[in-house]
C-alpha cells in the first residue's frame, strides 16, 4: 500500500470532524478569549483553518523559512466569519488531499525543515511533518477550540465517541 494511501483515511476523518467543530463557531464569538494568554477564538479558529493547506508547502518543497532574511515573515490570514473561516478551510483540505494524492513514498521520506532566519529549528521526515505538524497539530487545536464552545455554552459536536451535547457519534 501506498503511504498516500494509508495516510489519507486519517486525514479525512480528522477534517471531518474539524469542519464540525469550526461549524459551530457564531459570529459574534470571535473576540471571545478565556484567558490573557490565549488566542481569541477566531484566531484560534483561523489557525487551525490554515493548518491543512501546509501541506503543499511541506511535501512540494524541503523547507519553509518563517522569518527569511531581508523578507516578510509569515503573516496569517485573517478571518472574521464562520462562513469565511468554512470557505478557507474547504479550499485548504481540498489542496491537502491533493497534494497528498499525489505525493510518492520517496517524497515522504525526505528531509523537511522550518527555519527561521535561515536557521533549522526543526528537521524531520516529511511523513512526519505530516503527522505531527499537521494532523495532530489540527487535533490539538481542534480540542482548545472545544474548551471555547464548552464555555461559552455551545454544543460540542462528538468526536471520538459522544460529547454531552450529542449522545451519537
Amino acid at each position: 500500500m501506498a503511504i498516500r494511501d494509508a495516510i489519507m483515511p486519517e486525514f479525512e476523518h480528522e477534517m471531518m470532524n474539524t469542519r464540525k467543530t469550526l461549524e459551530r463557531i457564531p459570529d459574534g464569538k470571535f473576540g471571545y478569549k478565556p484567558h490573557e494568554k490565549s488566542f481569541t477564538m477566531g484566531r484560534l479558529a483561523s489557525h487551525i483553518v490554515e493548518i491543512p493547506g501546509w501541506l503543499g508547502g511541506i511535501l512540494k518543497q524541503d523547507s519553509l523559512d518563517i522569518a527569511p532574511a531581508g523578507g516578510p515573515a509569515y503573516t496569517p490570514p485573517s478571518l472574521n466569519t464562520t462562513k469565511e473561516l468554512l470557505a478557507a478551510f474547504d479550499k485548504n483540505v481540498e489542496t491537502g488531499r491533493g497534494v497528498i494524492g499525489s505525493t510518492e513514498d520517496a517524497e515522504f521520506f525526505k528531509p523537511w525543515s522550518l527555519l527561521k532566519t535561515g536557521k533549522a529549528l526543526m528537521t524531520m521526515p516529511k511523513i512526519a511533518v505530516v503527522r505531527s505538524f499537521v494532523i495532530s497539530h489540527v487535533i490539538h487545536h481542534r480540542a482548545q477550540l472545544g474548551v471555547y464552545l464548552r464555555m461559552n455554552n455551545i454544543a460540542v459536536p462528538s468526536i471520538y465517541g459522544p460529547s454531552a451535547d450529542e449522545g451519537q457519534f
